[in-house]
């Protein structure tokens, strides 16, 4: 059983984006690292270090319970602009399949995220 981001926009051609449970798991770890944290000393993914005590804009997509749920199109905003830096200006490794494929997460990740904030939809979990 796997995991779909999708905009709210009842676009059912609209793009989305796949994983496993484990797949972005994985892809959230490594976006916390590129924040300058480890998601799994976070609340709430096995640590007790408080949200409140880390700063990115990614917040929203890393806090957030990967099964159910969504963002707003003010989350989607608020989170589009440092994945596009991400995507943009860091290196991806060549070598490592798992950074590349992160790398292609994040580009169908600003792909949906960009359908969100152009129709004002939100971003549902699924």
């Amino acid at each position: 059983m796997g995991l779909m981001l999708f905009p709210g926009d009842g676009d059912v051609t609209s793009p989305h984006v796949e994983w496993s449970h484990s797949g972005f798991a994985l892809f959230r770890r490594w976006l916390a690292q590129i924040e300058g944290f480890e998601l799994d000393e976070m609340d709430g993914f096995g640590g007790e270090r408080p949200w409140s005590g880390v700063h990115t804009t990614l917040e929203p997509l890393l806090n957030h319970p990967d099964d159910h749920g969504e963002l707003t199109p003010a989350h989607c905003a608020a989170v589009l602009p440092r994945l596009e830096e991400i995507h943009d200006h860091h290196v991806s490794d060549a070598g490592d399949p798992d950074v590349r494929q992160h790398f292609e997460d994040v580009g169908r990740l600003i792909t949906v995220l960009r359908i969100c904030v152009a129709k004002d939809a939100e971003l549902y979990f699924g």
